[in-house]
């Protein structure tokens, strides 16, 4: 059985060298709030040293890539600016594409929409009334209710309508919160319009972020099935699938075809374990036992049992028991 997207990379060595290029998320991946995720900036400067170009792929968009890059070297990791891509500079490259050049675009979000904007030559406003051509929603923690009013009087009155993501939850330092697809929804609700939206699982970010970087053998990293697994997906590209997000086994047993990963592990130090030992679909027949494996397994007889139709083999025991198997990973 395999996962019905790109193939497992067999390779000799670590699994980071099979590929050119991480498309690496970063809520949940790299940091949680202010800290660096255990063990993740260790990891990501080993895969760097042994040749690999890593790109920071968010689909949040409050903050300027310049500020994300500054959050990345303050925990310790050699980012440029430029290797931080986010969905804002996708999306507002997709409304710069829609409507006239320095067309009024009413932005809702961090400080990161208004700037992507600007970088395409349009300009971000804050009111209805001044009336835009565009509405942007991006994620902000500050976003209120007044400035999901009028992104819905103008997308009401017939603007282009245009959203970075459409994630349902954001992990923070103090657990999973509404992300910017809540607020989208809201917008959508009001008006019963649904927007464009450029980031992941959708193509934009995606082949923005696949350009940036020149990569032709990249590997998509990150925590979440319905974005970053399922962008690998859509767009032919191997993932990575961590847990330390917002991603739990119930929920990994539970994937269908185009949201299963390629490769499992517990945290990025999988970057540099055996792909073979990584892989959810069999390479040579032998997975090894790093206290993950059954976990592994259990996914592989569980999917199998989903697409033909039979009951799922595994047991609320199989979950409590492999769940603690990935608690014991992480903190070891």
């Amino acid at each position: 059985m395999t996962t019905d997207g790109a193939p497992a990379v067999e390779t000799a060595g670590v699994l980071v060298d099979g590929f050119d290029a991480l498309l690496l998320d970063l809520d949940g991946v790299v940091y949680v709030g202010p800290g660096a995720v255990a063990h993740a900036v260790e990891s990501i400067a080993a895969a760097v040293a042994r040749g690999v170009v890593a790109a920071y792929v968010t689909n949040n968009a409050a903050r300027p890539p310049s500020v994300v890059a500054d959050h990345l070297r303050e925990l310790g990791l050699h980012v440029e600016d430029a290797d931080v891509v986010t969905s804002a500079q996708a999306a507002a490259r997709e409304v710069a594409a829609r409507v006239p050049a320095s067309s009024r675009v009413l932005a809702v979000g961090g400080p990161g929409v208004a700037e992507a904007l600007r970088a395409c030559g349009l300009e971000p406003v804050t009111l209805a009334s001044e009336g835009p051509a565009a509405v942007l929603m991006g994620y902000g923690p500050d976003v209120s209710w007044r400035e999901l009013a009028q992104a819905s009087y103008a997308v009401g009155a017939g603007a282009l309508f245009v959203a970075t993501n459409t994630d349902l939850t954001i992990p923070t330092a103090e657990g999973i919160a509404p992300g910017n697809g809540t607020l989208v929804a809201a917008v959508s609700a009001a008006t019963g319009r649904q927007p464009i939206v450029a980031g992941k699982p959708f193509a934009p970010l995606m082949r923005e972020s696949v350009e940036r970087v020149r990569a032709r053998a990249p590997l998509v990293v990150g925590d979440r099935l319905d974005t970053d697994v399922e962008a690998g997906h859509a767009s032919g590209i191997p993932s990575l699938l961590v847990l330390t997000g917002v991603t739990d086994v119930g929920a990994l047993l539970a994937a269908e075809r185009h949201r299963r990963p390629t490769y499992l592990a517990a945290d990025l130090r999988g970057l540099l374990a055996a792909p073979d030992v990584l892989a959810l679909e069999q390479i040579d027949g032998d997975v090894a036992d790093d206290g993950l494996a059954d976990l592994r397994d259990g996914c592989r007889r569980a999917w199998s049992a989903q697409d033909e139709g039979r009951v799922d083999p595994t047991t609320p025991d199989d979950v409590r028991r492999w769940s603690a198997d990935v608690v014991a990973a992480l903190t070891c």
